[in-house]
């Protein structure tokens, strides 16, 4: 099969190996070349994803069986064509069209579904920006309606606070969309992402929750499995089968969630696979996410998802800008037991980007919070030089 992959950072990366090992003929797309997933796929392509007629023009020139979005900024709305014309686009054009723009899946989520979430309201103004918070009330968190990695998203915490929101916002948006949503704070102990595995003609699946920690909007460590109770699972899997069910399609869904005092909240939804579970590359599960998006959308049946260690991940980040970033402190991770790391491969640095990821895991009889700090400690050990 030809797959057109749709961005090709460090997630598409490792989607392409997965699909090079079974044979499957990859074009990868981004807007700068020598984008991660560019470097180990068959063929690329640089285009302005938002630039409809560009788009319009690799699908006619590859005519591929499969679309597959690594990212938020695509003129989603182009898909309901493409599978007019016959192509698959992964999960489906519903699902990629309303998870890459905010205010599509939080309405779906609850208006349509009745999922519990924060309570919530929509600004395409510093003005009303104002009333919306006025609505939540304080503290609240304002996002951009798109944008990845946390990029625009932040906490209110008194009036003052508001217009450097808005900014902040506006400047991390991705695409033409102008809009924030704005979301009362959910008192939460703890975040987790549930990867949701749906098949054409299989059951949905779920993997073993996974445990994050974020800053600035973007995941720190991440943990398999999380710590959660038989009864939030059960409310997590069962809100998270709902809501895939309604996008349709099959694929990886990465679904988050907030576990409070007062249960489970749905919080995102991403139609592919997650950052937070690159942890799976620590070998925690029989498939890792990729493989398991992979399947799903070639329908291989996969008949069961096995918890096989306890894992973390934890980020590589950047301090400063670079053209041609090196990596110092390898050596040191590669001499530890239970542990491993990936290098992206991005061409250029700048402060706080993620450039790789170290892993570490341990048997299922070890305390999860053991694996996280030696990720965490070992992370450190590798700097990104400019």
């Amino acid at each position: 099969m030809k797959i057109l992959l749709l961005g090709s950072g460090e997630l598409g990366k490792e989607f392409v190996i997965a699909a090079q090992r079974i044979g499957q003929t990859i074009i990868a797309v981004d807007s700068y070349e020598n984008a991660p997933a560019m470097q180990v796929a068959h063929g690329f392509e640089v285009i302005n994803m938002l630039d409809g007629e560009a788009l319009d023009r690799i699908v006619a020139k590859h005519q591929p069986d499969f679309i597959v979005p690594e990212i938020e900024a695509i003129r989603t709305e182009r898909f309901y064509d493409y599978e007019k014309q016959g192509i698959t686009v992964v999960p489906s054009a519903k699902a990629a069209n309303f998870t890459m723009n905010r205010k599509a899946i939080r309405d779906l989520a609850s208006k349509e579904l009745g999922l519990k979430t924060a309570k919530y309201q929509y600004a395409t103004s510093a003005e009303e920006l104002q009333k919306a918070v006025q609505e939540v009330g304080i503290p609240c968190v304002v996002k951009p309606l798109m944008s990845s990695s946390g990029k625009g998203q932040s906490t209110i915490k008194t009036e003052n606070d508001i217009e450097k929101a808005w900014q902040y916002a506006v400047a991390g948006s991705r695409g033409d969309v102008i809009e924030v949503i704005v979301e009362a704070f959910v008192d939460f102990h703890s975040e987790i992402t549930l990867l949701t595995i749906t098949q054409n003609n299989n059951p949905t699946l779920f993997c073993a929750p996974i445990g994050h920690r974020q800053e600035r909007g973007d995941y720190q460590e991440s943990w398999q499995p999380a710590k959660v109770s038989e009864a939030d699972l059960y409310e997590a899997q069962d809100m998270a089968e709902k809501i895939t069910e309604a996008l349709g399609g099959a694929g990886l869904f990465g679904v988050e969630f907030f576990l409070t005092n007062d249960g489970v909240y749905f919080s995102e939804l991403s139609p592919r696979p997650h950052d937070t579970g690159m942890v799976t590359l620590a070998g925690t599960q029989n498939f890792n996410e990729f493989e398991l998006h992979l399947r799903a959308i070639l329908s291989l049946p996969i008949f069961e998802i096995t918890l096989e260690k306890a894992g973390a991940s934890a980020v590589i980040l950047a301090s400063e800008d670079s053209a041609n970033p090196t990596f110092t402190g390898i050596e040191k991770v590669a001499a530890l037991p239970k542990t491993d790391f990936r290098i992206f491969g991005k061409p250029t640095s700048r402060p706080y980007r993620r450039m790789g990821v170290v892993l570490s895991h341990d048997s299922l009889a070890t305390p999860i919070e053991e694996v996280v700090e030696r990720a965490k400690a070992t992370s450190k050990l590798i700097t990104v030089n400019p």
